[in-house]
């Protein structure tokens, strides 16, 4: 009829592509960080730092912490530069194709919506590279947000985030720019005219467009970044760069309809790193490397299936990851110039298929998934020449190596009232030798490591349990476990300079040589708490990691059999409170307590207990507009985070207070 009232328009909400969080994952231990703790901080590595047993390799944030020494560890295990904890953006990995670290400022805070941390090895939709966890990160799909700052050390500070929509699409573009004159890492006697800062100066850009389509939400994603620092000793600079283009295709389940998902990227990455020797005195450096170019580029691959009917929740899906890279650099420093180059990589291929899923029925939630993954290590080469005469003095061509690895894990959790549940969990993952740890060299003042085309993937398998309740003023959780991991990869001492080597050549005085290695088995057992009070205004957290990680070496390290892991602390905690003051003034700080830890793998470098304040006042001037006033290491805290063969310690960043204004709609 004419006058009919018209069929209603379906409204279209766009967001980005992505699946909703699987049921599955509630089995299993995960911390959410939402925007607020993200608001609270300077960089995205330092909001995740504030869980216990999570850090990068040193004590040192991505403030000053060289790009090799940026990957990220789940529960202090074993940390490493490469880290052993897969970190994603939508799906997408944000690890380095050719090290497996993190290149933190590759982010803008503002940009992010959430963060999950997700402890235990992440098999099921994971895969490669989730040894001892993931690290989940959420692009926003609102809103604005933006963050300027000035404080000591000459920092400068802009972090910017928008969303807007038109029609059926949405875009979101995100910016960040951070600069600081640094600090020198060597204090009081010991420094020398060898020591100097670790400025920085970092920067990046990015932006998504997400679109409705017949098939479902389309999302097209491309990022760019560089940092460039110094190392703090004189002659020795980083510079990262780097960039990512990806596609993910969504049709969200709903109902008993089938979603999916398809995903492809491609990254790619680029490092200079200088290396020199130190004095004895410290009264001056000589060069000793200069790793000139790392080009690498990744792809990958990633689709999935998934259905709920009732209270089973399944999802199938497959992915394939291929790194491909070099490392080109000169070094063996002599009269003035470099007499030798390098030019050492190859490729690394992981392919996979799994199987996930849930059930829910009553108070009980069973989970569980399997993996089969086929990796490859290939096309490896190490050519060594001559820099005057062109002549080959090495050229290493490892045979191709590869192999299957069967993964999963299995989590069931019980609600048993009044806001209590109780958990059980078991896992097991791997993670394959990355390009750098298989064929890149490295040098760090005096001490010299040397890659390894031989290694194999770690494996990691682990039991845990927990318990927590959530009230309507606040939480408690606790959860006790045991991790294994098997064939880690790990910096074996091999010897002390003074003296020459047949695999790293001369070794300076106060200088040791190492090689990566798969060294026989480490185990832990720890225990982790969280609790959480609101009293009025004041909202109390508290945070409590204690992780006891050991080697045994076997038959290829008998020297460890027994140490702890390097950087691997037994305790950590937190302590915090917030408090609206009033309607336009509220504070926050945060405590920290770190034990001691071992800066080698001989346990003989040891680095002294730590604990650090850090505070922030906010006042909101407008209702969107805030103020604020913040002190990093309040107290000026001397926190050690490394020491050389000869004791000479080196120290995270000094109290640094900054002022800054916040927009947030």
């Amino acid at each position: 009829m004419p006058f009919d009232t018209p069929p209603p328009i379906e409204q279209v909400i766009v967001t980005a592509a992505r699946l909703p969080p699987a049921a599955a994952e509630a089995a299993f231990s995960v911390v959410h960080l939402g925007e607020g703790d993200l608001a609270r901080t300077q960089r995205v590595d330092e909001a995740v730092d504030q869980t216990p047993g999570v850090s990068l390799f040193r004590r040192t944030s991505s403030l000053s912490a060289n790009p090799t020494t940026q990957g990220i560890s789940l529960r202090a295990i074993a940390p490493s530069g490469a880290g052993r904890t897969l970190v994603i953006l939508d799906g997408v990995p944000l690890n380095d194709p050719f090290g497996g670290w993190v290149i933190w400022s590759q982010l803008a805070p503002d940009s992010l919506s959430g963060i999950d941390i997700v402890r235990g090895a992440g098999a099921g939709p994971y895969g490669a590279g989730a040894l001892t966890g993931v690290i989940g990160l959420k692009e926003r799909d609102a809103g604005i947000a933006g963050d300027v700052s000035v404080g000591e050390l000459g920092s400068q500070r802009a972090s910017a985030a928008a969303t807007s929509t038109f029609g059926r699409f949405e875009f979101t573009g995100a910016a960040f720019y951070d600069k600081s004159n640094g600090y020198v890492p060597v204090r009081g006697d010991a420094r020398g005219a060898a020591d100097t800062k670790t400025d920085l100066e970092a920067k990046s850009i990015s932006g998504r467009i997400d679109m409705a389509t017949g098939l479902g939400l389309l999302s097209l994603r491309g990022g760019f970044f560089e940092e460039d620092r110094g190392a703090g000793l004189a002659g020795a600079r980083a510079n990262a760069s780097g960039n990512v283009f990806s596609a993910t295709l969504v049709r969200t389940p709903r109902g008993a309809a089938l979603g999916w998902k398809l995903q492809a990227w491609r990254r790619t990455s680029d490092l200079f790193n200088s290396s020199v020797a130190v004095a004895a005195d410290r009264s001056a450096t000589t060069p000793a490397n200069s790793q000139d170019k790392t080009p690498a580029t990744g792809w990958g691959l990633n689709g999935a299936l998934r259905r709920k009917v009732g209270g089973l929740e399944w999802e199938l899906g497959a992915d394939a990851r291929l790194n491909d890279g070099e490392e080109r650099e000169r070094y063996g420093y002599s009269g003035r110039t470099y007499t030798r180059n390098r030019v050492a990589g190859g490729k690394t291929w992981v392919v996979g298929a799994y199987a996930d899923g849930s059930w829910s029925t009553g108070p009980w939630l069973v989970a569980g998934g399997l993996r089969l993954d086929h990796w490859a290590t290939t096309d490896g080469f190490r050519t060594e020449r001559n820099a005057l005469t062109g002549a080959v003095l090495l050229d290493q061509r490892p045979a191709d190596r590869d192999g299957e690895v069967a993964s999963g894990r299995l989590g069931l959790t019980r609600d048993l009232g009044g806001g209590t549940t109780a958990r059980l969990a078991g896992y097991i993952g791997f993670r394959p030798a990355s390009l750098n740890e298989l064929y890149r060299p490295f040098r760090v003042g005096n001490d010299v490591t040397e890659a390894n085309a031989g290694l194999k993937p770690e494996r990691l398998q682990g039991l845990e349990a927990g318990v927590s309740h959530k009230g309507d003023k606040g939480l408690v959780q606790a959860t006790a476990f045991w991790n294994r991991i098997e064939d880690p990869i790990v910096n074996v001492t091999l010897g002390a300079g003074p003296g020459t080597f047949p695999i790293g050549g001369f070794v300076p005085a106060g200088g040791v040589l190492r090689q990566r290695q798969n060294a026989g088995t480490i185990d832990a057992i720890g225990l982790e708490g969280r609790a959480e009070r609101k009293v009025g205004v004041v909202t109390l957290s508290s945070a409590l990691s204690v992780t006891d990680a050991r080697l045994d070496g076997g038959s290829t390290a008998p020297q460890l059999t027994g140490k702890r892991p390097a950087q691997a602390p037994v305790w950590s905690a937190t302590a915090g409170l917030s408090a609206e003051l009033t309607e336009t003034l509220a504070l926050a700080a945060d405590l920290t307590w770190e034990g001691k830890r071992f800066d080698d793998d001989l346990n003989s470098r040891v680095l002294d207990p730590a604990w650090r304040l850090d505070a922030r006042l906010d006042w909101r001037v407008k209702p969107l507009v805030t103020l604020y006033l913040a002190g990093d290491n309040l107290l000026d805290a001397n926190i050690q985070t490394s020491r050389t063969a000869d004791g000479v310690a080196g120290y995270a960043a000094p109290r640094i207070v900054r002022v800054g204004l916040r927009l947030a709609i």
